[in-house]
């Protein structure tokens, strides 16, 4: 893996989304800019990553945010829908997420 970071603007991105997705593949670390601040650090999804933990992290971020189902989150975080679910009981997140009157909703359900 090198050590040296590509940076690119968000212009650059348009002629140069190939050789940023290269870096990733390569491991190596990019940083975007916007109006030469940098707004986005590129950062290989690689084993490394993933022996941290972070695959569970980005699951229950993207979850928690109802960007993906509970069960695509499990399987992003590479465990079960049990242990997911536990994940996110440990870290204080709702599983069922009802508002008020979707609640009330259900519980009035005539069967």
């Amino acid at each position: 893996m090198s050590n040296s970071v590509d940076v690119f603007s968000v212009r650059d991105l348009r002629i140069r989304s190939n050789e940023y997705l290269k870096d990733a593949e390569m491991g190596r670390l990019s940083i975007v800019t916007k109006h030469g601040k940098p707004m986005i650090l590129g950062v290989p999804f690689d084993k490394k990553l993933l022996d941290m933990g972070v695959d569970k992290d980005i699951a229950v971020l993207l979850f928690e945010n109802n960007v993906i189902s509970l069960k695509k989150a499990a399987r992003l975080a590479s465990v079960s829908l049990e242990e997911f679910i536990e994940l996110l009981s440990g870290s204080g997140i709702d599983v069922v997420k009802y508002s008020a009157e979707e609640l009330d909703g259900e519980m009035n359900i005539e069967f």
